[in-house]
């Protein structure tokens, strides 16, 4: 392993996301709180699960902020590379595919976890929230943020313009992660959605991440554990073999 090249990009992502901080996770913030008081006000005073409705959607917008910004980290900045015309000098670096990989992505942990961080504290002024399960939360984020920030490669490496990523987002991320029990438990839809929602890796997510805060959940936490560890895996797996290929980054 290359450490210190790895630890280099990794530093050079930071700094890229670090430089306009209120744009990557001032804005994520201030949308998650925007959220928090609409869907506050419409379910005042309502339980979901035996948690206080304005306490049960912090995990969830925490968890969807953490997903849209992981994914944007990646994907944005290497196509933007790509765009700009200079991904050939990293490509020109001793870095082997997985030491790019785990460069890109712990970028982007470091912003997720950012954002929910700050997006915890704020929240905490209104209503508050408390963790159950710090080690399950954490799992969680790695596995949530991580799979979202290898999509965003993902995407990245498929995408030749920004309306491809922003194509990518609007029709997949989003009606993923809005369908997946972030402002509401699926025991309240109908039958067929339910087991439909069951079919959403996203759902694992957010559902394993909330339990983490309350014990409570709508499905087992080993099982959201494990299938967030198991689809991280898969799109790990077709990420590294796409950069070791060099498929569509390389002329």
């Amino acid at each position: 392993m290359n450490w210190q090249g790895c630890f280099t990009l990794f530093s050079k992502e930071v700094r890229r996301f670090y430089s306009v901080i209120l744009q990557t996770v001032g804005a994520p913030v201030v949308t998650a709180l925007l959220y928090m008081v609409v869907f506050g006000q419409v379910l005042q005073g309502q339980d979901i699960q035996g948690v206080p409705a304005s306490a049960f959607l912090v995990p969830g917008l925490m968890m969807m902020s953490i997903i849209q910004n992981s994914f944007a980290n990646t994907s944005s900045s290497l196509t933007q590379s790509k765009i700009n015309g200079n991904l050939v000098f990293l490509l020109m670096t001793p870095l082997s595919a997985f030491e790019i990989y785990l460069a890109y992505i712990g970028a982007s942990l470091v912003r997720a976890t950012l954002v929910a961080c700050v997006l915890y504290l704020v929240t905490q002024l209104f209503v508050t929230v408390p963790i159950e399960n710090p080690l399950l939360v954490a799992t969680m984020l790695v596995f949530g943020g991580g799979t979202l920030a290898v999509m965003g490669l993902i995407a990245g490496i498929l995408a030749n313009k920004f309306d491809h990523l922003a194509a990518f987002q609007n029709f997949f991320i989003m009606p993923l992660s809005f369908l997946s029990g972030v402002f509401y438990s699926i025991h309240s839809l109908p039958e067929f959605w339910q087991k439909a929602s069951h079919f959403n890796p996203f759902f694992y997510m957010i559902d394993g991440f909330r339990q983490g805060f309350f014990g409570v959940g709508d499905s087992d936490p080993l099982r959201s554990v494990v299938v967030a560890a198991a689809f991280f895996t898969f799109v790990s797996t077709i990420c590294v073999v796409m950069l070791a290929k060099g498929y569509k980054i390389r002329g």
